[in-house]
């Protein structure tokens, strides 16, 4: 028997690294999974993934998103917010066109996915929302303003949400990663990344399947009295 037996998941950013591995494992735990990225196309190595392109930024492509699940499944149990994107500027040198970007799939993605189903699952009375901030939501290194501010909305948002909907059943929590070894952080400067882990207590990257299980405690019923919170994976950068 499955956690998630029976639920229905949709998980932003799902094509690689961090959402790839929370659909997968949301699906082997015997969740639906609508899984969605900006790709045209993505396969799965689990099955009970339907993947959909979609734009974590597009007004239009939520609802759209969230009317197909709804009218295919029944309903919606778990959203994971998922996407996202860096740019590694300054805020000496940021540009308001890579600020945009950022905040626009980063923060304004989840509000979005949260305004979406909100509405249905406070008339079911239940749900569980994940938000995947970050380390950089609670700390900061020099540098990816736009990052920071993002990742630092997406916490409070979490704990707005929570607070303002725990009376509906709907718990909202987030998911902070600490260094993960992803196709994002392999694109990253070499000597980026040396800091970030010799930083790490652990001394070591994360792994996407790590990240995902600690997802799927936020998503099933064994979290059920936890919301408004921020659930760290990061090998201990945190408690320095």
């Amino acid at each position: 028997m499955g956690r998630l037996d029976g639920k229905v998941a949709i998980v932003t950013g799902a094509g690689r690294g961090i959402g790839r591995a929370i659909a997968e494992r949301f699906a082997s735990e015997g969740a639906t999974v609508y899984a969605t990225a900006r790709a045209e196309n993505e396969t799965f190595d689990a099955s009970g993934i339907h993947y959909r392109r979609h734009d974590a930024a597009d007004e239009f492509g939520w609802q759209r998103l969230v009317a197909e699940v709804i009218e295919a499944s029944g309903n919606i149990d778990v959203l994971v917010n998922n996407a996202g994107m860096i740019e590694y500027e300054p805020v000496g040198t940021l540009s308001l066109d890579a600020w945009n970007r950022v905040i626009a799939v980063n923060q304004t993605g989840p509000f979005l996915g949260m305004r979406e189903v909100i509405p249905h699952m406070s008339e079911r009375g239940t749900g569980s929302i994940i938000n995947v901030s970050s380390i950089w939501g609670n700390a900061a290194v020099s540098g990816a303003h736009a990052y920071h501010a993002s990742k630092g909305a997406v916490r409070n948002m979490s704990k707005n949400a929570a607070i303002t909907y725990a009376r509906s059943g709907i718990r909202v929590n987030s998911l902070h990663p600490g260094f993960i070894w992803t196709p994002l952080t392999q694109n990253q400067a070499a000597d980026v990344n040396e800091f970030v882990i010799g930083q790490t207590p652990m001394g070591r990257p994360g792994t996407p399947e790590e990240i995902a299980s600690g997802a799927l405690f936020l998503a099933c019923d064994e979290s059920s009295f936890m919301t408004g919170g921020e659930l760290v994976i990061d090998g201990g950068y945190l408690a320095q």
